[in-house]
């Protein structure tokens, strides 16, 4: 038995609200492999009535299915969806009879004029960030049923993985090329494929109306601001490109006081669950391209605007790149941002981390199970990491480090192999080996938005007094985007919430 009687119970519970006939159609179940795929899928089917097993007459060379709902079979899952990968399963059942957290109607009609495509998501069952991608093209192929996704599995597959050199996952392809490579959220996977010309027409632009607040931002901060607005009685939106922002990248929080341990994406569905409590207006999947002042706030996005009288920021940051030769040219072919996702890519090879912080320093401990030789490069002379992953990472036996060292360029050929670093006190140069380069450098403020309209720091970051107000007068920033000293959930949430306040006392004095 592949899944236990807990877990069918839920099942049964999930798919109570079904429709019509869903058939999960093999393509092959040939050898050990096939054979558990077809337990599986017997075992998902047990779970209700309308599931049924069948076999196609068209055979594929690797133990594969696909969903067919009455003339819907868009969805292809090539290996055994488990793992990370279950809910993505149970996801595109259950979105494809209309059911479940589904895009709104100016989302679907830019889904629905895309052409007739192919595309392949290649990942890992191990992989936290993958359901993010996976789960966000399936949604496309379930709207637009002239796209069809191939969801593969890279260890049923690798003879795949090798011919289309893939070291890092999610990496989606379309006929045959990448066009995502890792962490990726719904929107900029749809911006990228309408950004290749594959869609002919536009989506009309929309004028959303007027608001009282806007909340640009769906991470710890924008939900508490918005929440904080609408309890207020104010008429608030938010808009974000995902609800949870960075949190749902989270995996263990055990420092969020009253809750002893929990995890991002948990986290992030209480917030979301929070937010629908409130008369609050979601725009997610979305990106604000400029903010224009005039009697009120003009905010523009892709084929969208609105119109508010105050503006609460709180867009929080990315990852940090290293800006640097070889970085984006080898994005998902040896340069990566997360160990957990794809350092399994590197058993018993030479990898390095860039990066002697907490995030660093951990990656390079993580990575020594699996790796033959970590190397950590850190800028400073000295490690930023807390002392007690500092004396664990030195009495790790394959991990090297070199201190007060840049990197220069990275360099490969179709993958990564080999970087080249300075010496910064006589700037001797060094070339290291390596079949990977996980870049730890911290996280860089969402503001490009904002440059040349609102102060900031040398750092990106929003500059905000102790009111969260920011140098535009009716704009106020919270959370990491702005210059408060700890970037903590708990610190961004209480900020989001100052921000609110100020904003709202600042409307009673007027």
């Amino acid at each position: 038995m592949l899944l236990d009687m807990e877990l069918k119970e839920q099942l049964v519970e999930l798919f109570k609200n079904l429709t019509k006939p869903t058939f999960f159609v093999i393509t092959n179940d040939s050898g050990e492999k096939g054979a558990e795929l077809k337990q599986f899928l017997m075992e998902v089917a047990s779970t209700n009535s309308l599931f049924n097993v069948k076999t196609s007459l068209d055979s594929n060379v690797y133990p594969s299915f696909y969903l067919e709902v009455e003339d819907f079979k868009n969805i292809y899952f090539t290996g055994i969806p488990s793992g990370h990968e279950f809910n993505s399963f149970i996801l595109a059942i259950l979105n494809s009879q209309n059911i479940g957290k589904m895009p709104d109607q100016a989302l679907i009609k830019r889904i629905e004029k895309l052409p007739s495509m192919s595309l392949e998501t290649f990942m890992s069952l191990s992989c936290e960030n993958c359901p993010d991608v996976v789960q966000a093209i399936n949604l496309i192929a379930i709207i637009n049923k002239k796209i069809k996704h191939n969801v593969i599995d890279g260890a049923v597959a690798p003879d795949l993985v090798e011919k289309r050199k893939i070291s890092g996952v999610p990496a989606v392809f379309l006929n045959d090329k990448m066009i995502v490579s890792g962490r990726s959220s719904f929107l900029e996977i749809l911006n990228k494929i309408e950004d290749m010309n594959v869609s002919e027409q536009i989506v009309e632009y929309s004028d959303l109306g007027l608001f009282d607040v806007a909340v640009i931002g769906g991470g710890p901060a924008g939900v508490s601001s918005a929440i904080y607005s609408a309890r207020k009685g104010l008429k608030t939106i938010l808009i974000t490109e995902k609800i949870g922002g960075q949190v749902t990248e989270t995996l263990g929080i055990e420092n969020f006081i009253s809750i002893n341990k929990t995890e991002g994406a948990i986290l992030s569905n209480n917030m979301e669950k929070h937010l629908n409590d409130y008369d609050i207006k979601i725009l997610e999947h979305r990106k604000v391209t400029k903010i224009e002042k005039k009697d009120n706030f003009n905010i523009l996005m892709k084929n969208e605007t609105l119109t508010a009288k105050k503006i609460i920021i709180a867009t929080g940051a990315k990852w940090r790149k290293l800006k640097v030769e070889g970085e984006e040219q080898f994005l998902g072919r040896g340069v990566h941002f997360c160990p957990h996702c794809d350092g399994p890519f590197y058993k018993d090879k030479n990898v390095v981390v860039v990066g002697g912080g907490n995030s660093g320093v951990e990656a390079a401990l993580d990575l020594s199970g699996i790796a033959k030789k970590v190397t950590v490069v850190e800028f400073l002379d000295k490690f930023k990491a807390d002392q007690v992953l500092i004396d664990k990472m030195k009495n790790t036996k394959n991990i090297e480090y070199y201190l007060n060292s840049s990197v220069l360029k990275i360099e490969g050929n179709d993958k990564v192999n080999k970087i080249t670093i300075k010496n910064r006190t006589d700037e001797s140069l060094i070339d290291l080996t390596t079949d990977a380069v996980f870049i730890q450098i911290g996280l860089s403020p969402n503001t490009e938005f904002l440059k040349d309209f609102i102060n900031l720091n040398k750092f990106g970051e929003i500059v905000v007094d102790e009111k969260n107000r920011t140098s535009v007068e009716g704009i106020y920033a919270c959370g990491d985007v702005t210059n408060i000293p700890y970037k903590q959930i708990i610190m961004a949430m209480g900020d989001g919430a100052k921000a609110s306040l100020a904003m709202f006392e600042d409307l009673l004095k007027k």
